[in-house]
């Protein structure tokens, strides 16, 4: 990967719905050639996907949810129903299996407590977890989805 890459997939990070016109100017390539750049990245599964960020508060999805799991099963029986659960429930944002004291950590955001609540409940209804606590943002000081590029 070389400067231009970076350049190419910084300047998408920021504005997917960049024109290859647009991303040639920027980076200083043909059409053809940036396009060409772009499909390579594309097909080595650099770029997995291009997506529209909403604005979860304006849909009144007011409440990010960080939920801490503990269990005391580790089999593949239990891993397949967990994964089987957090896959469909539609407010689960981000699944991490952690080390250390936590095994999973769960982002979530929902309207309100009440619907976290109904959510907890639909959680311990499908799987045995032994402990689940749940701290509720206050407020997001630096939220992005650009990883840094300068390093590699």
């Amino acid at each position: 990967m070389d400067r231009v890459d970076k350049a190419l997939l910084e300047a998408l990070q920021d504005d997917a719905t960049l024109t290859v016109a647009e991303l040639s100017e920027h980076v200083g390539l043909s059409k053809s050639a940036c396009w060409r750049r772009v499909q390579n990245l594309e097909d080595d599964g650099i770029i997995g996907a291009r997506v529209t960020l909403l604005n979860q508060e304006k849909l009144g999805l007011n409440l990010t949810v960080y939920s801490a799991i503990r269990t005391h099963e580790h089999t593949a029986e239990w891993f397949e129903g967990f994964h089987k659960m957090v896959m469909a429930m539609e407010n689960v944002m981000e699944v991490h299996r952690l080390s250390g004291d936590i095994d999973y950590l769960i982002r979530s955001v929902v309207p309100d407590m009440r619907s976290y609540d109904e959510m907890y409940k639909e959680m311990i209804a499908k799987v045995n977890l032994y402990d689940v606590s749940s701290s509720f943002s206050m407020e997001t000081i630096k939220y992005t989805t650009a990883l840094p590029l300068h390093d590699l």
